[in-house]
């Protein structure tokens, strides 16, 4: 029989304990920011009709960039690759049941068959910030801030990141002058945004056989542009910048847009970006519903942290270790760790017949700061050395001090 490997489908990570808790610390922040701003978390499945993403993206997306089969019931569907038609799908099948305006977030996995590279794997998290029902550039300036406040609580400074932003329509006007027809529009459109990944002779060769000789990006900012930023800027957010390349590849983008950089040289990619997206509702047969939000994807972001120190300390949620000396007090120890569990204390019982230098490196190595011995000893007499593991420092208590004892030193 042929063993089994043990490596991973190619594109997509395992995540160990300490890996976990890097993640679920990652989305703990997601959490605590987006709702300091007062968004909801919502959900929904990672199975979607194809055609969602075909009638959005087109055939060619489908076809290449995700993972699309045909079910038993022979209906075409895809593991979804981004939120934003998700989310929209949902707010238009209960336009009438909402109340106006809303404000949602989600983190869900998302896939893309794509080659795997620096900051880009087939299956990742992104956290996914929307706004509905505000035209008004007060919604753009609101998910901008979610995303500035999430990086800021992450330890980021504001001179290690700077907030990129532009407007569709600037480039529309354009290309209105220049007589481009929609497939031309979006070819530019696409160019532009794969600007900073090409060569300079090479950008400006297709830029030509696109758009003409005459063409060239806006330099300065205008209208909602600049109202945007110096919304942001009176709001204490003041490392924005206008910046013409700035279009986004989805179809969809409307009006403003944005992308969050590393100023890192290092790192140049994009960090985040999103932007607004008026019309993309009217794809299931409504009416607009102005929208505006943002992805930010776990992948990056771990990335970004670990490159600027920010990474938390790996420590296990078990708070105590307890180790019974031998089987007859086992029974003693088990009803010791379910008292000191009612009273909020995360406990591990050590039930491997070890010995007791044994179990207190096994607790180290784990992570665990406390660990204490339960023996004939402590059972007769009801008190209990506790050891704080990192410092080896022993103090004896009573049953009913333990709890206290321990949460006041992991604060």
């Amino acid at each position: 029989m042929t063993k089994l490997t043990t490596e991973s489908y190619k594109g997509v990570r395992d995540f160990y304990p300490e890996d976990q808790a890097v993640q679920n610390y990652i989305f703990k922040v997601l959490r605590e920011v987006s709702e300091s701003f007062g968004y909801v978390e919502y959900g929904a499945s990672i199975l979607e009709p194809a055609e969602l993403y075909r009638a959005k993206s087109g055939d060619e997306i489908v076809n290449e960039q995700t993972y699309t089969f045909t079910d038993r019931g022979e209906r075409e569907v895809t593991l979804r690759p981004e939120m934003t038609p998700t989310v929209a799908r949902m707010v238009a099948a209960k336009k009438r049941e909402l109340s106006f305006p809303l404000r949602w977030y989600s983190i869900p996995n998302l896939f893309r068959y794509e080659r795997p590279q620096k900051g880009r794997l087939r299956e990742h998290w992104q956290l996914n910030v929307d706004l509905f029902g505000l035209e008004g550039i007060e919604a753009d300036a609101d998910v901008i801030s979610v995303a500035y406040n999430i990086l800021r609580k992450f330890g980021l400074k504001e001179n290690q990141f700077e907030i990129k932003i532009n407007s569709r329509k600037l480039l529309d006007e354009e290309a209105k002058e220049l007589g481009l027809d929609e497939s031309k529009k979006k070819e530019l459109r696409l160019l532009i945004d794969k600007k900073n990944k090409m060569e300079v002779d090479e950008f400006n060769q297709k830029l030509k056989e696109i758009a003409g000789e005459t063409f060239s990006l806006k330099t300065e900012a205008s209208g909602e542009v600049l109202e945007v930023i110096e919304m942001l800027k009176k709001s204490g957010i003041t490392n924005v910048i206008f910046d013409s390349s700035i279009v986004r590849g989805f179809d969809y983008y409307t009006g403003i847009v944005f992308e969050v950089f590393d100023t890192n040289p290092e790192n140049r990619r994009a960090i985040l970006g999103g932007g607004r997206y008026d019309d993309l509702l009217t794809i299931f047969g409504g009416e607009k519903v102005p929208a505006v939000g943002f992805g930010f994807g776990d992948v990056m972001i771990r990335e970004v942290l670990e490159s600027y120190d920010l990474l938390p300390t790996y420590t296990s949620t078990t708070d105590l270790c307890i180790i019974p000396f031998n089987k007859n007090c086992f029974e003693h120890t088990s009803s010791l760790a379910m008292t000191l569990r009612k009273a909020g204390l995360a406990v591990v019982v050590d039930y491997s017949g070890k010995k007791v230098a044994d179990g207190f490196k096994k607790a180290d190595k784990d992570k665990i700061p406390f660990a204490l011995v339960v023996g004939e000893e402590e059972i007769s007499s009801g008190e209990y050395k506790i050891k704080e593991l990192k410092t080896t420092t022993e103090t004896k208590l009573k049953a009913e001090e333990i709890a206290s004892f321990v949460k006041h030193l992991t604060i």
